[in-house]
């Protein structure tokens, strides 16, 4: 990719990550669910449901989530790593589209085992890290962790991405975003300390892509893991240390229908 972002688009990203970077995004998007937790791994599994449940509209996501964190008494860690079988029997009947109580279920095992042997989820992530490149890595090793206690293929395989399939791995990369990403608005957590900003891919969905072809930061045809890279690494032209703080921006104009945005007269993004 050889072309750069004009001043125009440059101008317009810029202030839209200051609109929407802020806690009134809070309220009317999944992470205002990690949000209401203040214990590290509280939040980390809280974030982590929010995340994968992440699909269709907001207030069904974040009613979802509501639900399923009351179903785990509002201590998500301490429900995690002591709930007896009698105690998961709460959790059966929970479904938030194709994500069924075997899916939950399946989760909370992984979650169990993993917080037996570590006390951050971001370990996790960690198996196969290099600070100079993006998470592509992470999220293959994460993926096959996740499931290596599984001998067969399982329908829960569905629900957690990977860039191996040229997923965009949106909710994956939206979950990082929240635990790596930090400023002085307090949206995003920041609580991970040993992976990069410059190492996040841009979450990228039907609202991103619907503003990034606008703006042309790509020209991949679909919603994938090159269109995420390339978005990404244009944006990076922007802010190379934390180029996924224009997610608040392309997001945040995708859901609001910026109309706005025709005034660009579609000018070149191009040099």
């Amino acid at each position: 990719m050889n072309w750069s972002v004009n001043e125009k688009v440059r101008h317009l990203l810029n202030a839209k990550y200051i609109q929407y970077n802020n806690v009134l995004f809070i309220e009317n998007d999944p992470i205002s669910i990690p949000h209401q937790f203040t214990k590290t791994q509280d939040i980390e599994i809280a974030a982590f449901f929010s995340a994968i449940l992440a699909w269709g509209q907001r207030k069904t996501i974040i009613n979802k989530c509501i639900e399923l964190m009351n179903r785990m008494d509002r201590s998500p860690f301490e429900f995690i790593t002591n709930a007896r079988d009698t105690d998961l029997k709460t959790l059966e009947g929970f479904r938030h589209r194709t994500f069924n109580d075997f899916d939950l279920l399946f989760t909370v095992d992984f979650l169990r085992n993993h917080y037996a042997n570590y006390s951050s989820l971001e370990d996790a992530f960690l198996i196969e890290n290099d600070p100079s490149k993006n998470v592509k890595n992470n999220l293959i090793s994460f993926k096959k962790y996740f499931f290596s206690t599984s001998e067969t293929k399982i329908r829960t395989e569905k629900h957690i991405s990977t860039p191996l399939n040229n997923s965009a791995c949106k909710r994956l990369n939206m979950f990082l975003r929240w635990m790596i990403r930090s400023d002085e608005q307090g949206v995003d957590f920041g609580i991970w300390k040993n992976l990069n900003t410059s190492q996040l891919i841009i979450p990228c969905d039907v609202h991103v892509e619907k503003v990034a072809k606008h703006l042309e930061l790509t020209q991949r045809p679909k919603p994938d893991w090159l269109m995420a890279e390339e978005i990404t690494n244009l944006l990076k032209t922007l802010d190379p240390k934390d180029p996924s703080k224009y997610d608040f921006a392309l997001f945040g104009m995708g859901v609001e229908n910026y109309f706005e945005l025709r005034d660009l007269k579609k000018t070149p993004s191009h040099l």
